[in-house]
């Protein structure tokens, strides 16, 4: 049960290249960033609760009604109120003192650590709390500098890199531990049946704005990367029994998970972004990740072509978007004069950096 829930986490290092290309559907590549980035608050609560059963730390229900509140209620909570508490104080500084931006990025680190500490001081998972703070700074809508996430991302290319080289190291040590055949073996099912059978399943039932290249591809991208290394690490930081071998078997796992995902990342994605350039598939057509999973809009506003002649010659004309996919757009010459090329997966990206108040007239394939 452990090493299952190990293996679900997927890590948004190794898409990394996927989820900049910005060839394919901005929905597409939505979907793939928020399952990376949000499936670990789901895996780690799991996990913390697995390795409370392996050491038989908790007993009786009142044991598990009070492990319950710590990790679920209690972490959460005092990260939360960090989160929300340090970033309403930040913006009131910057707006009081006019605080440099140079600092202002370092304000992030802080904060997210400040969280983690609030969290284990209570006798819940700083991990947890620190997720929880950066909510707060989401749900509560506060104000910060971009810097924040410009620092913040620089920031966490480097400590990935100095990451995948110290497990890089201690890897080579553990993987050992395990019999490499059968090790492989659970790696390419992992990579190569349960992943794409268990997603593809749900996006079968569950989306009707995919097309059948796109299902194969979110299915294809499930890469195990530092994630998972690191839940290994808390499972052998609890003295689980067998924590070590668990870690190798991980190991072997992240390192085929690496080299499949890694390789495949730029052949596939061209190949996805040929079908696109040949023919207009559904998930062009949202920018959001939800949108996949949603029917189409059936009252979209209409406007004639007489209407918008009349509203370009008016005296404040509205900002005319083409909008049509990536096949129809190469493959038809004809424009609208004075138009703004936007692919329809952008839009909201584009019009949300530009436009305020504005009318716009879109037209599409």
């Amino acid at each position: 049960l452990l090493l299952g829930a190990i293996l679900a986490s997927t890590d948004p290092v190794v898409l990394r290249d996927v989820l900049r290309d910005r060839r394919l559907p901005r929905s597409v590549r939505a979907a793939l960033g928020i399952e990376a980035g949000t499936n670990d608050v789901v895996v780690l609560p799991v996990i913390l609760v697995l390795v409370a059963v392996a050491n038989a730390e908790v007993g009786g229900v009142g044991g598990w009604a009070r492990f319950a509140l710590s990790l679920f209620v209690v972490g959460p909570a005092a990260g939360f109120a960090v989160g929300a508490g340090g970033a309403w104080l930040m913006s009131r500084a910057d707006a009081a003192f006019g605080i440099r931006r140079t600092y202002q990025s370092l304000f992030g680190v802080g904060l997210v650590l400040a969280a983690y500490v609030a969290g284990v001081a209570v006798g819940g998972d700083g991990f947890l709390a620190a997720f929880a703070g950066g909510l707060a700074v989401t749900v509560l809508n506060q104000s910060l500098c971009d810097c924040f996430l410009e620092f913040g991302e620089s920031a966490a290319e480097m400590s990935m890199l100095v990451a995948f080289v110290l497990f890089g190291a201690l890897l080579s040590t553990q993987i050992p531990l395990v019999p490499v055949g059968p090790a492989v073996l659970l790696a390419v099912l992992a990579i190569v049946v349960i992943r794409p059978l268990a997603i593809g399943a749900v996006l079968v039932a569950r989306s009707r704005a995919l097309s059948r290249s796109a299902r194969l591809f979110i299915a294809w991208f499930g890469p195990r990367g530092l994630n998972s290394l690191l839940f290994a690490l808390i499972v052998v930081h609890a003295d689980v029994p067998g924590s070590d071998r668990l870690l190798a078997a991980t190991g072997v796992v992240v390192v085929v998970s690496v080299l499949a995902h890694g390789a495949s990342a730029t052949p596939l994605s061209s190949w996805y972004a040929a079908r696109l350039a040949e023919t207009t598939l559904s998930e062009e057509r949202t920018s959001l990740a939800t949108g996949l999973f949603e029917g189409p809009d059936p009252d979209v506003p209409r406007t004639t072509v007489e209407e918008l002649a009349a509203l370009l010659a008016s005296p404040a004309p509205p900002v005319v978007m083409d909008v049509r996919s990536r096949s129809s757009y190469e493959h038809d010459g004809v424009r609208i004069p004075g138009d703004v090329r936007v692919p329809p997966d952008q839009v909201d990206e584009w019009a949300r950096e530009r436009l305020e108040n504005h009318p716009v007239v879109l037209y599409c394939t």
